[in-house]
């Protein structure tokens, strides 16, 4: 009998809810005035055309779908849509020129106190904030295309900004021309996938105090730094690109206060730096491709109890550096495309162990302006001499396995 009437309320439901339409010739000219007398689950559809109606508010579960993209335009002096339901759809919209402000970070889309809470297929341009949600469980983003012209940090708010929030799936998405492309803050059990965020002021991905998340087969190109992960544990950065991130501090990936985390599969080529680590601990680095960057990796001396192995280390200008003679991390396995030792068993393990920090690459961490130096005769005789007979490198510092070819293709 419960079951019966289980199934009776949703059929009641679903034959209750009901369908709008917004545009020139349709039910309603306005999205407002759909929204007045829309209820609980019904559908929106918003023709193509421009909408400038100051802030709309979303504060009932429903869904809103645009048609041919009409263009929803903040006018440069209000947020564009604010969600304050659960169980919301946004999706099919060019949502374009929200207001700026620094006090109450207006956006194109803001999300606030909500659960399950889908935007997928939208255009965000020219917006302060793109995609901003805030204390919100199981929201879904994805497929949206979000730019911005942004020159300077203080002008300009993140992609997707994810603060105080659990259970976000931010998945397929395209961020280029904010400060950062893509913001986590106080967010756990998320995941990041298949977004490309490039050309961004700061970072293409920044994370700071949030635990247990993941980002997978993500690109990040071209930004002021490639990605951050601060003062956060239990995360998991699998088959993700990090490439061509120059500048005096852009680091391919900057790892600061973190540990037990997982790195694999990744691809770091054309950054100042692969992987930036410092108070790192209990972290795995394993079958990465580096090549083509200045340094491959910077292990600060505050590194302990790291595992970097089955790597490939290629025509980096210096494959590892430290800022320090304390070793307590270990690198095993690696493949080293300066290792010049034999291989008497051919079992693909060199039977000489590798010291790949080079002596100029130590003089270089302390004191920058020795680079002037590299590639010159002496610095070449002193790093061979020091690969020899290592007397100011940690002898700890050391592959005790290096492999002749790269254990990956």
């Amino acid at each position: 009998m419960k079951l019966l009437l289980a199934g009776l309320l949703i059929i009641t439901f679903h034959m209750e809810a009901r369908t709008y339409t917004v545009g020139t010739k349709k039910q309603f000219r306005i999205i407002k005035d759909a929204l007045s007398i829309a209820q609980n689950y019904d559908t929106i559809y918003v023709h193509e055309g421009v909408y400038r109606e100051g802030t709309i508010k979303i504060n009932r579960p429903l869904s809103l779908f645009g048609v041919n993209h009409p263009i929803i335009d903040g006018d440069r002096k209000f947020e564009v849509i604010t969600i304050d339901a659960d169980n919301v759809v946004l999706k099919g919209f060019v949502i374009q020129h929200s207001g700026y402000a620094t006090l109450d970070d207006p956006g194109g889309v803001k999300v606030r106190d909500s659960r399950n809470v889908i935007v997928e297929q939208n255009i965000l341009n020219e917006n302060f904030f793109g995609i901003y949600i805030q204390n919100c469980t199981k929201c879904f983003i994805r497929n949206n295309t979000i730019s911005a012209t942004g020159k300077e940090e203080q002008t300009i708010g993140n992609g997707i900004h994810c603060w105080k929030s659990d259970s976000l799936q931010i998945t397929g998405n395209s961020v280029t021309g904010h400060r950062d492309g893509i913001y986590f803050e106080f967010v756990t059990n998320s995941v990041i996938w298949r977004n490309v965020s490039y050309s961004n002021i700061r970072y293409g991905l920044h994370f700071m105090f949030s635990n247990n998340d993941a980002y997978f087969t993500n690109t990040f190109t071209g930004n002021g730094a490639g990605v951050a992960v601060m003062f956060t544990k239990n995360v998991t950065m699998m088959n993700n690109r990090f490439l061509d991130n120059w500048g005096d501090a852009a680091y391919g990936l900057l790892l600061k206060e973190i540990s037990d985390s997982y790195i694999s599969g990744n691809n770091f080529s054309g950054n100042t730096s692969g992987i930036y680590m410092e108070g790192t601990s209990r972290i795995v680095v394993e079958k990465n491709h580096l090549n083509d960057n200045g340094w491959g990796m910077r292990i600060q001396a505050s590194c302990m109890d790291n595992l970097i192995q089955y790597n490939v280390f290629s025509n980096n200008t210096f494959d590892v550096s430290t800022n320090g003679s304390l070793v307590l991390n270990v690198f095993k396995k690696n493949y080293w495309d300066k290792y010049d030792g034999y291989d008497l068993n051919r079992d693909n393990i060199g039977d000489v162990p590798f010291h790949p920090l080079s002596l100029f690459s130590v003089i270089a961490e302390s004191s920058p302006s020795a680079m002037l130096l590299y590639r010159s005769f002496i610095v070449s005789v002193l790093d061979q001499t020091e690969r020899i007979l290592p007397s100011l490198t940690p002898d700890e510092f050391v592959d005790l396995e290096p492999l002749m070819k790269p254990a990956l293709k």
